[in-house]
């Protein structure tokens, strides 16, 4: 992978924080920047589509332990192509 070099400044605290921990896990302190950075830009990426893109058709209530039976019970019905269930 190609990499882009850039200046930024950080905290004195995190720089010693980031030290100990490079030296701890056997790192470099430039990977565990890279790293975070990673993280922030994920966690700050927008997406082209939201996450939840489809809608489904129901009740818009929360199924019981009844239905959620009833509904695996009947999908195994038409698996198997029987209408009752050993």
């Amino acid at each position: 992978m190609s990499m882009k070099r850039t200046n930024v400044y950080a905290d004195p605290e995190d720089l010693a924080i980031i030290k100990e921990a490079a030296a701890r896990r056997g790192i470099s302190e430039a990977e565990i920047i890279r790293q975070g950075i990673h993280l922030a830009a994920m966690a700050n990426r927008v997406w082209d589509e939201p996450l939840f893109s489809r809608t489904f058709e129901g009740s818009g209530r929360t199924p019981t332990k009844h239905d959620v039976r009833e509904a695996v019970a009947d999908a195994v019905r038409r698996e198997n192509g029987s209408g009752t269930t050993a």
